[in-house]
């Protein structure tokens, strides 16, 4: 679990050995079933999660009941309910796995404890919302400007792993559309 962390930090930041063992040390890791939630709406958000392995899904359930993937999160990447982790609020979303899986789980107090301890860690989880900032920009323009085929295949070709891993049925409803809808498209 670990060597995986290392070598993804160290794709933004070099990491002495003295300086990796300091980071390990402010992560715990779990392992989930599929269908079992990390983070559910109404409750406090912990931790943010490193995927080690498996495939979370990030759900919004509006006022009429009807769930909104905000997205998804396969290896290497990262999942909380941001808003609640950072301010310390109640989750909004939930945060289930699609697949049983395994994270490294990183408190608020943690992370700003190991920001404190190396700072240039800093410039890692800044670089990482920075591109998080930049494929949530790219969604919401992609959603107001283009159809639901062109979505289709864009998701398609940034992620084509992820597609191969999630059911048509979650998809669609990343994309905000029926599977009928989805079905339909002429791929």
């Amino acid at each position: 679990m670990l060597d995986q962390l290392r070598a993804h930090i160290e794709k933004v930041i070099p990491l002495s050995d003295d300086e990796f063992e300091k980071v390990s040390s402010f992560f715990t890791g779990k392992k989930y079933k599929k269908h079992q939630f990390l983070i559910q709406e109404g409750e406090d958000v912990p931790c943010n999660y490193f995927v080690v392995k498996g495939l979370l899904k990030l759900v919004y359930t509006d006022e009429a009941g009807k769930e909104h993937i905000v997205g998804f999160a396969m290896e290497d990447w990262w999942e909380t309910d941001f808003p609640a982790y950072y301010q310390q609020t109640k989750a909004t979303m939930s945060l289930e796995c699609i697949e049983d899986t395994e994270v490294l789980c990183l408190g608020l107090e943690d992370y700003r404890a190991l920001c404190s301890v190396l700072p240039k860690l800093e410039h890692f989880f800044l670089e990482k919302a920075y591109m998080g900032f930049i494929a949530a920009q790219q969604r919401i323009i992609s959603t107001m400007t283009t159809g639901i085929k062109e979505r289709y295949e864009q998701l398609l070709k940034k992620y084509p792993a992820l597609i191969q891993r999630v059911p048509k049925s979650l998809l669609a409803a990343y994309l905000g559309v029926s599977r009928e809808t989805l079905s339909r498209l002429p791929l």
